[in-house]
């Protein structure tokens, strides 16, 4: 089967040859100096040596904040920059470090600062589909790959949160709803519009969004806010795309999915992702208490910083939650620096064994 033809029937719950073999997740750039100093000849040996089946492109249209703002460097602090990126949130990002920056401010306070914002998302913006449009649309459309359209970093969490902070964004859905209505209502507006227009020029196979709200202890929201928030967004969103014949709708969020996978369900997605392990997702334990979910991810990134045994174990899990063909096994996030190349070689070759590709 081709790659694309693969993913289709897996989401439509038809038989297939075997599961994708897909890489979601790149190294981290230390990792790819370590790689490079261990024996890997090319930049992107990572990927190209092993066969990986075709996966998704994305559709190039400003989905999102457009015009962006420009990322400028407000200041150099010797081992950290400071600086506004293109959402107009200023951090602090340390220069030889792989973690996440420090978020100092946001765009996005009161309703004030909103209703300036608020014109970045207006879906008649010129300059959100690119000039060559219908050549792209075109190339879509003949290719192997799964045509995608990719909200990141938004959904109806994510959008908000990206705008106001994390801590912001909880508060107000509690003490100003109204605000957090209004944003998600011009989120929706902006999409509609948008997919709408796309969805009639060319085939759309898989539309991804990005929540990331979920923490080790779970939800970072109740199920009652969620359905409020959310739900009925993502009901006419999921509904629109199914309309036109989209198989795939996903949501990414790290963290533990246990309680919002249900809650996502419930709106029309199917596909979750990445289920990281180290936040104590179980995706056996999922795929049987959801027989409607398809989950992506799932293989504990960690194994590789170990020695084979540790690798075959990992495997070994993820062997028993083949049968169900509704599992889309890759690492559950960025390849970390602690992981050498020999290591990432024998697993992937392994994994791919596992999977059952042959070339």
């Amino acid at each position: 089967m081709r790659s694309r033809d693969r993913f289709l029937a897996l989401a439509r719950g038809q038989a297939i040859d075997r599961l994708p073999f897909v890489l979601h997740w790149e190294p981290w750039p230390q990792t790819l100096t370590r790689w490079k100093a261990e024996g890997m000849r090319g930049d992107d040996d990572w990927h190209s040596l092993f066969g990986f089946d075709p996966y998704f492109q994305i559709l190039d249209v400003q989905l999102g904040i457009h015009p962006k703002f420009e990322s400028t460097l407000l200041r150099d602090e010797g081992d950290a920059v400071v600086f506004r990126d293109e959402h107009g949130v200023i951090k602090r990002d340390w220069k030889r470090s792989m973690s996440m920056p420090q978020f100092l401010e946001f765009p996005v306070t009161d309703w004030k600062s909103w209703e300036e914002h608020k014109a970045r998302f207006n879906p008649d913006s010129p300059g959100r589909f690119p000039n060559d449009w219908k050549r792209r649309a075109k190339e879509a459309e003949d290719s192997e790959s799964l045509a995608g359209i990719s909200l990141y970093p938004y959904g109806f969490c994510g959008g908000a949160r990206t705008m106001m902070g994390a801590e912001a964004y909880l508060l107000a859905c509690a003490l100003e709803p109204e605000l957090i209505d209004d944003i998600n209502r011009t989120l929706f507006h902006l999409w509609k519009v948008l997919w709408s227009r796309i969805f009639e020029e060319v085939r759309v196979d898989h539309v991804f969004m990005w929540e990331d709200m979920a923490g080790k202890q779970g939800s970072l929201i109740s199920p009652a806010m969620f359905r409020r928030f959310l739900a009925p967004y993502y009901t006419e969103l999921c509904g629109l795309a199914r309309a036109h014949g989209v198989a795939m709708v996903s949501v990414d969020s790290d963290g533990l999915m246990h309680e919002l996978t249900g809650l996502f369900l419930e709106t029309g997605v199917r596909i979750i992702m990445p289920y990281e392990v180290q936040a104590g997702n179980d995706v056996g334990a999922m795929l049987t208490a959801h027989p409607g979910l398809i989950a992506f991810g799932g293989m504990d990134k960690r194994c590789m910083a170990g020695d084979t045994s540790a690798m075959d174990r990992e495997l070994g899990r993820v062997r028993t939650l083949l049968p169900s063909r509704r599992f889309v096994p890759y690492p559950d996030h960025l390849i970390p620096a602690d992981v050498s190349w020999t290591n990432y070689q024998y697993f992937v070759w392994r994994w791919k064994e596992l999977i059952g590709k042959k070339a």
